[in-house]
Formats: C-alpha cells, structure tokens, sequence
C-alpha cells in the first residue's frame, strides 16, 4: 500500500513539476505532454527489459499483449487490466477500471464544480506517462506503436495500441 500512495504522489509531482517549469508555449503546444510520455517511455523501456530477462520469447503480437496487460501491468498497477480487445487489425484496445493514477486526480475533482471540465482538461496530463510506459515496453519488445488514452467516465480508462508496421 505505501508504495502505491509513493507512486501516486511521484506521479502527481513529475505532472506539476514538468507544467511548473515550462512557459505557456510549450503548454500550448503540448510540450509537456511530450515530456511526461518521453518520461514514461523510458520507464517502460527498462521495467520491460528488467521483467522479461528470465522468461521465454513471445510467439506473436498478441501474447506480446497478453503479457502487457497480465504480468507488466500487474507489476506496475497492482492490478490486471480489465479487458483485452482486438480488431485483428493491429488495434488493441486496453480497458482499465478503477485505475490507479486517478485517486489523484479525484482529489482535484472534489474541490471543483464540473468533474466533466477536470477529465476534459486535466486527464491527458495525468494519461501521458502511463501512454509513454506502454508505449515503452513495447518498444523493447519489437513493437512500434502509437498509444492514446480515454476517459468516458470515471475512473474506467482505456488505452488505444495501434501497431505500426515497420
């Protein structure tokens, strides 16, 4: 438990910090939304390589996935993801509910009138190093992609993989 409330509390503090100390062009221009995913990328890049040292090689893209969304995940959140999808079209979609970078931001929701004007404004910020960390291990893996997160309604998120092909 303590090292999940350290997490949230780093998370939140790499979020102000990186929006504190840039100028409103870089916010304008999502800058810091670059950094934190840049951030989470390389996050996601070494907890991948450190996970997978001792087990086997995957067999395909989707138990690439399966792995993502089992063991990464689980290390990482405390949890699995929800649900799994495909379009068998190198789409997948990740369904987290309940997840766990968003006490924060509910902390915030609290104190305000519209909870529809935080998530509208506020949860990319929250989303990008989590974007960057998927987006990271699977990098490691062999795996370019292009992750976006959703938020409909909270704290239910999900996480769009588009594959590129190289």
């Amino acid at each position: 438990m303590a090292d999940e409330a350290l997490f949230l509390l780093l998370h939140n503090e790499m979020v102000t910090g990186v929006y504190k100390s840039a100028d409103q062009g870089e916010v304008e221009n999502g800058r810091c939304i670059t950094k934190l995913e840049n951030m989470g990328f390389r996050v996601g890049q070494g907890l991948i390589e450190r996970f997978t040292k001792d087990t086997a090689r995957f067999k395909d893209e989707l138990d690439i996935m399966k792995f993502i969304c089992k063991d990464f995940w689980t290390t990482v959140f405390k949890k699995q993801i929800d649900n799994l999808r495909t379009n068998h079209q190198d789409c997948y979609s990740h369904e987290s509910w309940g997840f766990t970078v968003f006490p924060t931001l509910l902390f915030f929701c609290l104190s305000c009138t519209s909870v529809r004007r935080i998530l509208s404004e506020y949860h990319i910020e929250y989303l990008a190093f989590t974007c960057g960390l998927i987006r990271g291990g699977l990098s490691n893996l062999g795996i370019k992609s292009i992750v976006t997160a959703e938020v409909s309604a909270m704290p239910a998120c999900k996480f769009q993989v588009m594959i590129q092909k190289m």
